[in-house]
């Protein structure tokens, strides 16, 4: 538990007002989205299986569209007015569609576009937040504070579901979307005192004047000459192959269990609200330890690892049950060590690399996977793979995830950081681990 309890230890002087500026922009970020997240999974219900591809497509157009528009502002714009401007941009919108909701003529297809817009906000936001701290912070600072900041975001994805689980049903749905448009406006706030303070960091990276320069598809030109960030998109692609079997199975197993719209909200809700409980349990016993210990390989194979168990027990016992026990555990896996593990890999990346083409990762080609996968599992459906024949079908990719996490994080250690010889420049800088006794932590070689 030391990772959490012992926080103190892990920010140093001069690091605490950037530190808890940016676990506040996280916590607000995570409580706005899970504000709406109960609600889009009971539209995705409502909308049914047969609708999930369609619904996953239209996402990924929706990104594949974002994504060079955002790439052209970046170009153009400093850090704090991209990030914050961001984080602006999509809460207008919730008000927007806070007056769709109202109009009954409009609200079939007001869900589906809800759906899609809540898909895309996410990612963007989550892609962005993480960009900034792998700009913010080097490496070193990562692996000690980036399980704190964390904490942060945790704590706003409890806040979140139980607004929506206890004041669903007097605010009204409507009215949900101010409450999240207005956890936003608070991390435009928390976000630019960050980076006003991030400059007076102990070894301060100097925050840039201007914005990054390059074609607003640069991020997808990144991407397909580095071998380094080609796997990182393999390591997506499985992971979402693996999450979009699950959400499947999710929505048929709640779908036949409930049958009102409202019981189907509040289980989405209290799910969340699990998962984000187990996150905070698993964040206490740190991320950086974990890292440390056995390498960031390790830390990125955990989830696929996980995955792999879960879906064999599904296999077995398809219920509700095993579902939400699985769904809780990989999610929260997912939150507390792969996502955080994840973007480790960027901090020694250069800054068209954390903003673009990670940005392109994150949203293109995680949504693009996404989609394929969706297309993949509802054909395997029609030709009579389901249920519990579908979660075993699912392993395999789980166990070549590991596979891939495990060659991801090899440049993080002391070994393959020797074989490592990419010229590359979007592969990671070599490091080296050095343990002393007074706990030293990585340093660049």
């Amino acid at each position: 538990m030391a990772g959490f309890l012992n926080a103190h230890k892990a920010v140093q002087r001069g690091e605490w007002l950037p530190v808890l500026c940016a676990a506040a922009t996280f916590f607000c970020i995570l409580a706005s989205y899970y504000v709406l997240r109960p609600v889009r999974d009971e539209m995705a219900v409502r909308l049914g299986t047969e609708q999930l591809k369609w619904l996953f497509s239209a996402t990924f157009v929706a990104m594949f569209c974002a994504v060079p528009l955002f790439g052209f502002v970046a170009a153009r714009v400093r850090r704090t007015a991209l990030v914050a401007g961001t984080l602006v941009f999509f809460a207008t919108h919730l008000l927007v569609f806070r007056v769709a909701l109202q109009d009954d003529d409009l609200a079939q297809r007001t869900a589906a576009v809800l759906f899609v817009w809540v898909s895309v906000f996410n990612l963007f936001v989550v892609s962005l937040f993480w960009s900034l701290m792998a700009d913010v912070f080097d490496l070193e600072q990562a692996e000690r504070l980036f399980g704190p900041i964390a904490v942060g975001g945790t704590t706003g994805a409890l806040v979140g579901p139980l607004i929506t689980a206890l004041a669903a049903r007097e605010l009204g749905v409507p009215n949900l979307l101010l409450v999240s448009a207005g956890l936003l406006v608070l991390a435009v706030a928390a976000v630019t005192v960050l980076s006003r303070y991030a400059t007076r960091l102990p070894h301060a990276r100097p925050a840039p004047q201007e914005g990054l320069g390059g074609s607003a598809w640069q991020g997808l030109s990144l991407v397909l000459r580095s071998p380094f960030l080609l796997l990182f998109s393999l390591y997506l692609l499985l992971q979402s192959l693996a999450g979009t079997v699950l959400y499947f199975e999710q929505t048929r197993i709640v779908k036949e269990t409930f049958s009102s719209s409202e019981a189907r909200t509040a289980f989405f809700a209290q799910v969340d609200l699990a998962v984000n409980v187990l996150t905070v349990v698993t964040q206490m016993l740190g991320l950086a330890p974990l890292v440390r210990r056995f390498g960031l390989g390790v830390a990125l194979a955990l989830l696929p690892a996980l995955t792999a168990l879960g879906f064999l027990a599904l296999g077995i016992w398809p219920t509700l049950a095993v579902l939400v026990a699985f769904g809780v555990t990989r999610r929260a896996g997912e939150y507390a060590i792969a996502r955080p593990a994840r973007e480790m890999l960027f901090t020694v990346l250069p800054r068209a690399v954390k903003y673009k083409a990670k940005n392109f990762l994150d949203t293109v080609v995680f949504r693009g996977s996404d989609a394929v996968s969706s297309w993949l599992v509802d054909a395997l459906r029609a030709g009579g793979v389901v249920g519990g024949i579908l979660a075993f079908a699912a392993v395999p990719t789980a166990l070549l995830g590991l596979a891939v996490g495990l060659r991801l994080g090899r440049p993080q250690t002391p070994d393959s950081t020797k074989e490592h010889t990419s010229h590359d420049p979007a592969s990671p800088t070599p490091l080296a681990h050095t343990h002393s006794g007074d706990g030293s932590h990585p340093t660049r070689r």
